[in-house]
């Protein structure tokens, strides 16, 4: 078994590291959390910085790790980075870059040189018009489209995301349609969260989180790719009730072609889940704009376990209104980070 797969006490270590290696990004998407700019923050974490932060986080049992931005592409040291990482460290990478000019297929074949273990591609609309308006970039759709097929070429494992909100929503079928024409091995539907430049009018509604959610249990066991839903730790609860009213029990959705595998619990904000920011900042999660330290003062791990923002988001106890009175809560704990967008607390 993986280390990742293992059950393990989230107070101690996280299932999934996200860092967000830079924030330079050629895009400029409507829902960009990071605000990306076209330059690199002269203050973004050094080499040497980065190689002791995947020092630290190795040394949290292993978890997944993300590289994110921005554009983790406008990273020089990029790959040497991942390198590290994967062949001096035994950490599981996989990197989410954007579609632009620097995704080469020479870029893919060192990805795959050093060992990423899957590349993941945004694709917020089944055609150009949907995908290009959303990403803020004309002829981003035909980058990605190009790049997959590289990736298809050199066989690397392709994950698909997808920001859900109104601006795709009547285009999610065609979207799933589409995902399943790539060969990809995952699909991870984000549902917005309104913080960076993602604005609480592009959110869908709660009937229209729920439709989405009922829908993805049911194609979920028909797919060839594995489902997955971000910012969305109550659709757990939907696959329960879903189950129960087909009288499928607790029975699981067959596991298909997702290699990295799934969370044996529920992963939600600073609970299973930790994100650094290019300056080194630590989040709950890169939605939930809380610092609760700095990697350049304080070490990831200590940071992790013994922030009191982290330990008191793992106390589902604490929780309030709704989700305070919630059956579900331990099952799924809700979006801490949209909580906070949506209401302040």
């Amino acid at each position: 078994m993986l280390p990742f797969m293992k059950e393990r006490d989230y107070r101690e270590n996280p299932f999934i590291v996200i860092w967000e290696v830079t924030r330079a990004c050629a895009l400029k998407c409507l829902h960009c959390r990071a605000e990306a700019q076209y330059q690199a923050d002269p203050r973004q974490l050094s080499y040497a910085e980065g190689k002791n932060l995947l020092d630290d986080i190795a040394r949290m049992d292993h978890p997944l790790v993300v590289f994110t931005g921005g554009d983790p592409l406008m990273r020089p040291d990029l790959f040497h980075l991942a390198e590290y990482a994967i062949q001096e460290k035994g950490l599981s990478v996989s990197m989410t870059p954007s579609a632009t000019p620097r995704v080469t297929r020479e870029a893919i074949r060192q990805a795959k040189e050093v060992g990423l273990s899957r590349w993941a591609f945004s694709l917020d609309g089944s055609c150009t018009g949907i995908h290009d308006h959303f990403r803020g970039t004309k002829g981003s759709y035909d980058l990605t489209m190009r790049a997959i097929g590289w990736l298809q070429e050199l066989d690397i494992p392709l994950q698909i995301n997808t920001t859900v909100s109104r601006y795709n929503l009547h285009d999610l079928e065609a979207i799933a349609e589409k995902v399943k024409e790539m060969g990809a091995v995952l699909w991870s539907l984000f549902f917005l969260v309104p913080t960076g430049r993602g604005m609480e009018k592009d959110m869908i509604s709660a009937e229209e989180h729920e439709t989405v959610m009922k829908w993805l249990c049911r194609m979920g066991p028909h797919l060839p790719y594995s489902v997955k839903a971000t910012e969305a730790p109550h659709y757990r609860r939907v696959l329960l009730q879903e189950r129960e009213g087909t009288g499928a029990g607790g029975a699981t959705i067959p596991k298909r072609a997702d290699l990295l595998g799934r969370a044996p619990q529920g992963v939600n904000d600073g609970d299973g889940f930790v994100f650094i920011s290019h300056i080194g900042e630590v989040y709950p999660s890169g939605f939930l704009p809380v610092v609760c330290g700095n990697i350049r003062e304080t070490s990831l791990v200590e940071i992790y376990r013994s922030s009191p923002i982290m330990q008191e988001l793992r106390d589902k106890s604490r929780l309030k209104g709704k989700c305070g009175v919630c059956e579900f809560k331990d099952l799924g704990g809700g979006s801490r980070a949209r909580a906070y967008a949506v209401t302040g607390d």
